[in-house]
């Protein structure tokens, strides 16, 4: 029986808590990456193409809204999902526009972050978001 890879994960989170957090709750399913900022983001989506993105917004050097639509330029199927404290609808709708397929609020809820990345891995090529 062949051992399946796991997938890659490119986790943008400057905060090193919030980081670790992401990292506990998916390290046994998936292979993390992890940029500081929006920049490093961008380089190490360049470097080690993940299959998908947690993208927090708000990071020093470069935002995540700016890196998203770098990458967006790149590769406009891989899933990414923001993961946020800001809360208004506006900036839900801010970060759609930016190219996010789904927007997770903090303090994360495992079982959302989870299903979210499974259910965009699994749909990954129908260029699809979920509100």
């Amino acid at each position: 029986m062949e051992s399946e890879k796991r997938p890659i994960i490119l986790i943008a989170e400057d905060d090193e808590s919030n980081y670790l957090l992401l990292f506990a709750l998916l390290k046994r399913d998936y292979q993390i990456i992890h940029a500081h900022d929006g920049i490093e983001a961008i380089q190490l989506f360049k470097n080690f193409p993940p299959d998908a993105i947690l993208m927090d917004i708000k990071m020093p050097h470069m935002d995540g809204l700016t890196a998203m639509q770098a990458i967006r330029e790149i590769d406009q199927d891989i899933p990414i999902i923001v993961v946020s404290a800001y809360a208004y609808e506006q900036d839900k709708q801010t970060a759609y526009s930016c190219g996010c397929n789904a927007y997770i609020m903090k303090p994360v809820d495992a079982k959302k972050l989870t299903s979210t990345i499974s259910l965009l891995l699994s749909i990954k090529e129908h260029h699809i978001s979920i509100h």
